[in-house]
């Protein structure tokens, strides 16, 4: 697709529209409570580990040994 085919172009130079129930949603957000770096870390922990087989059938690059940050 062309740049010349678009229909419509978003014009951020005019803001983008925003209904009232959109502010009162991103206000919503800004003020809820944020999670301190070590309730983050705590949710991180909870979360289960992805099964061995989808890890090493993700593609990383070739060649050389895995990265790593334990000395052997």
């Amino acid at each position: 697709m062309t740049s010349s085919s678009r229909r419509s172009e978003l014009n951020l130079t005019q803001g983008v529209p925003t209904t009232p129930e959109d502010v009162a949603a991103l206000r919503r957000v800004r003020a809820a409570r944020r999670l301190t770096t070590e309730q983050y870390l705590e949710a991180l922990a909870s979360l289960q580990a992805p099964p061995l087989e989808v890890l090493r059938a993700r593609k990383r690059a070739r060649g050389g040994e895995p990265f790593s940050l334990t000395q052997r």
